[in-house]
């Protein structure tokens, strides 16, 4: 593990290890066999990237997809890792080259595809090797029950028999306990080490929302909280991708689109313009993420529900893979169960259909449920959330609010689903409800039910909502190809008052997470966070590789925390080793010198000296705080003092006052930014405003590319929109 600590220090610049890692790599450097399931984020590859370093011989890594494996090696060889691929992408000549490289001993690492690892040619060739591990990346592509069963992946059980002296290593981010077993039983794992680490990623701040129309405004009030930034919207259907795609970008959002019914090169563009921060925003289907490795995805939104928790967990875990704060927001409607169920009865064979259906219902019990989302999560794969409240996700927040006669509102439904004899559908059943005079209710006598307009006071939509609620907790169940309701035993205990659901109604002037994230910018200098960028972008279109490959957010983020004006300082800087010191370190360390010496910024700070709060993630008590200091920040502004004096006068974070700054701008209606933006600066701002608008402030900053900063170009559209 000492090689392992050197090795970590001098490739990745890590300093430490996450948890489970080391108990991970100590059974690859041991050679027994492992299964290992952390969240995305985790730190999966480097559990045995890093030993593979270590040991004599040749990894073997198996992966499902060549996207993916292309952004390993890329990324393992820009940080000094003699590492390659084959696929059916590259040419012969390329193939040729690797396997010389590997008769020559000359690599540490091989991505394969499990096609081409069993090839029987290829697999006696690897054979005559000295081979370190082999290892499954995906692992639960092996499973039925995975979330995305690949039949080749059925295949690696012929590994045991065709390297019995390797030791064999799965890796999955998404794994119930059904279908661990299930790995080790397909991959003939040899008494394997299981290493389960927690499902909870306390970086994501999870909310459920019912969807209003075709959701866009909802999409797009999360975006615009991350203005700037990458994002992912998932839709159910292809039709809806182009749909979604297109209104975006007629808004002004710089989006593309990704599904399976689109041409190859389409959907490459679209990736490689993701990846490359061409474009902020994918829309796709769920055909899009598996082979992205892209670390900085601030949001995940889901336009519909997705097919399963292992889906939600597995695309919603692509957001903040760097650690920092990152928001997953499920848009949910009442027609997203029907949709799902269509599909599943088409495409699947008997067996995967009941697995698929069961799935469902778990994923329609945690949108319309009351449940603390961490908590639901990590339940569902067999592990509890230690504490009452996550203080990260919208139950928690208190964005939720309960209907308080909830008995008798659940009684009300409940008796109407009894009196139409459970013959009919959710949308039909709101309808008798709230008293609708269509015709088919007229028709059928259903105006003469005793339950008729019980709920009459209220909009249709809502009381469809809560007949979701009642059977995603149970209540109700959906029957047949017309998803008849019905009810359930423990519905009938609600009828008798034995049980009371919980139903959900929406909250009056609900806080929204929209500062979600403020905590982790602490100590760094957002102008100079966004003039690295511009140098990352720079350096990784010049090396035709995607951003996060030079460097994460994380890394920026650290960077222009510390300062550092040295080569030496800045390998101090988490997430910066040997090889990309030795690339980029003289460039971003020119970057930041001048950067810090226009604006007279401190230079080379030292985290450890220089304390900087522990990132906490702020709950509604924290948010109730703020609103208390409102009025001696206000006084502060008006005596003209500057961002940085009231950050150091009230030790809350830069972040923090620059919205109190906005607030006290627009309480106060002031249309000149003086003295926080000088008028030179104000006065390009405003011109470039002129062309662009002030809807997306990102759009401003790139206009001006780097001579301007994020905050002074927010300060100063107040004071424009002030001044209209």
């Amino acid at each position: 593990m000492e090689r392992i600590a050197e090795i970590l220090r001098r490739h990745w610049g890590y300093s430490d290890l996450r948890p489970l890692q080391r108990e991970a790599m100590a059974s690859v450097l041991r050679g027994r066999d492992s299964l290992v399931v952390l969240p995305t984020g985790g730190g999966k590859s480097l559990c045995f990237q890093a030993p593979a370093l270590a040991l004599p011989g040749l990894a073997v890594v198996v992966s499902p997809l060549i996207s993916l494996m292309k952004d390993q090696v890329d990324a393992l060889t820009d940080s000094g890792v003699a590492a390659a691929r084959l696929d059916s992408s590259q040419t012969a000549d390329e193939q040729s080259e690797v396997v010389a490289a590997i008769r020559r001993g000359e690599l540490k690492i091989l991505y394969v595809s499990p096609e081409r690892l069993l090839m029987n040619g290829f697999a006696r060739f690897l054979g005559a090797q000295k081979l370190s591990l082999i290892a499954v990346d995906e692992a639960h592509c092996v499973s039925m029950w995975g979330h995305d069963f690949r039949p080749e992946y059925r295949q690696l059980g012929e590994l045991r028999q065709a390297f019995p002296r390797v030791a064999i290593h799965a890796y999955t981010a998404t794994a119930t306990r059904q279908v661990r077993d299930d790995i080790v039983e397909q991959l003939r794992l040899r008494a394997p080490e299981v290493l389960v680490g927690s499902f909870d990623r306390p970086n994501l701040l999870y909310s459920v929302e019912s969807r209003a129309d075709d959701g866009l405004r909802q999409i797009r009030a999360v975006l615009d909280r991350h203005a700037g930034e990458s994002s992912i919207v998932y839709c159910i259907r292809r039709a809806d991708v182009d749909a979604v795609a297109e209104k975006l970008t007629g808004a002004g959002y710089r989006a593309a689109a990704y599904h399976a019914g689109l041409s190859d090169e389409a959907r490459r563009n679209a990736q490689d313009a993701f990846i490359s921060e061409e474009a902020d925003v994918i829309v796709a289907t769920v055909a899009f993420g598996m082979g992205i490795d892209k670390s900085n995805v601030r949001a995940v939104i889901h336009a519909g529900m997705p097919k399963s928790l292992e889906h939600y967990q597995q695309e919603s875990g692509r957001a903040g893979r760097d650690g920092l704060d990152a928001e997953c927001v499920l848009l949910y409607g009442p027609g997203d169960y029907g949709v799902w169920k269509y599909i599943i009865e088409q495409s699947e064979s008997e067996e995967a259909k009941r697995i698929a259906m069961a799935k469902l219902g778990d994923i329609v019990a945690y949108a319309t449920g009351a449940v603390c989302r961490h908590r639901a999560l990590l339940h569902y794969f067999g592990q509890e959330l230690e504490g009452g409240n996550c203080n990260a996700c919208d139950v928690c927040f208190g964005d939720l609010e309960l209907v308080d006669d909830a008995l008798v509102l659940a009684q009300k439904i409940l008796s109407c689903v009894h009196r139409l004899e459970e013959r009919y559908g959710g949308d039909y059943t709101a309808a008798v409800l709230t008293g609708s005079r269509e015709e088919r209710i007229l028709t059928s006598g259903h105006d003469a039910l005793s339950t008729y307009g019980l709920l009459a006071d209220e909009p249709k939509k809502r009381v469809r909502d809560w007949i979701e609620q009642l059977a995603g907790q149970g209540y109700l169940s959906k029957e047949g190809e017309y998803n008849l309701l019905t009810i359930t035993p423990s519905g009938r205990r609600v009828l008798r008052g034995e049980e009371t659901p919980r139903l959900l109604k929406p909250a009056a002037g609900a806080v929204r997470a929209a500062t979600a994230g403020a905590d982790s910018w602490e100590g760094v200098d957002r102008g100079l966070f966004d003039t690295l960028r511009v140098l990352r972008r720079g350096i990784a279109e010049e090396k035709k590789v995607p951003a996060y490959i030079v460097f994460g957010d994380a890394a920026l983020r650290d960077m222009a925390r510390r300062r550092p004006t040295t080569v030496e300082g800045f390998l101090q800087v988490s997430g910066v080793g040997e090889a990309k010191a030795r690339q980029y370190g003289e460039a971003f360390v020119a970057a930041i010198r001048e950067f810090c010496r226009n604006r007279e910024l401190e230079t080379d700070v030292d985290p450890d000296i220089k304390a900087v709060p522990k990132p906490t993630r702020k709950g509604s008590k924290a948010r109730a705080t703020v609103d208390l200091a409102r009025p001696m920040v206000y006084e502060r502004f008006d005596r003209g003092q500057s961002l940085d004096a009231v950050v150091d006068g009230i030790g809350k974070s830069p972040d923090a006052v620059l919205e109190y700054l906005l607030g006290y701008l627009r309480e106060k209606k002031l249309a000149s930014p003086e003295p926080w933006v000088d008028a030179a600066t104000f006065d390009r701002i405003s011109e470039v405003a002129r062309v662009t608008g002030t809807a997306r402030p990102i759009n401003i900053l790139r206009q001006l590319n780097g001579l301007v900063t994020y905050d002074q170009v927010k300060i100063a559209i107040v004071c424009i929109e002030n001044g209209e």
